[in-house]
């Protein structure tokens, strides 16, 4: 099996800002902060990056498409923070539950990776939430360095 990445149609748009949105206040929820406070995190961080609801100058989403036609995740590229022009940045990368362990993410990743090749980028970075196991290895077997570890404790 194999994977495009497809550009997300503008109309689309705000349907994937909505998915990214609740996918990422899910993961804080696992971070341990309370549904409330993700959501409103959540929904803050995609006002910010997508200011007039659309995407930002130099960032791509796709969908993540298999060689039967079907839609399996969404990728969103682009640079990163920094005033380095060539450092870009995974933003989100999500490959549907059901559609995990097939190598899909690899597939889209490695796209991800030449696709910002194709716009300048000399590095390409991404952040990973500590739980997320799967993804860690994958990312490390695709050849990313962990370049900074943040550790909590909860006290009680």
């Amino acid at each position: 099996m194999t994977v495009t990445l497809r550009p997300l149609d503008v109309q689309h748009f705000p349907g994937w800002l909505e998915r990214s949105r609740v996918e990422y206040a899910k993961d804080l929820v696992a971070l341990g902060q309370t549904p409330e406070d993700a959501h409103r995190h959540a929904g803050e961080t995609m006002a910010r990056s997508f200011p007039s609801g659309t995407p930002t100058p130099g960032h791509a989403v796709f969908d993540v498409v298999d060689d039967a036609g079907v839609t399996v995740g969404y990728l969103w590229i682009g640079p990163d923070m920094s005033d380095d022009a060539g450092a870009w940045w995974i933003w989100d990368i999500v490959i549907d539950a059901d559609k995990r362990g097939r190598g899909l993410g690899r597939m889209a990743m490695l796209l991800g990776e030449e696709y910002a090749r194709t716009q300048g980028a000399h590095t390409l970075g991404l952040s990973v939430f500590g739980f997320n196991t799967g993804a860690r290895g994958l990312y490390e077997s695709l050849g990313y360095e962990t370049t900074s570890v943040k550790m909590r404790k909860k006290l009680g």
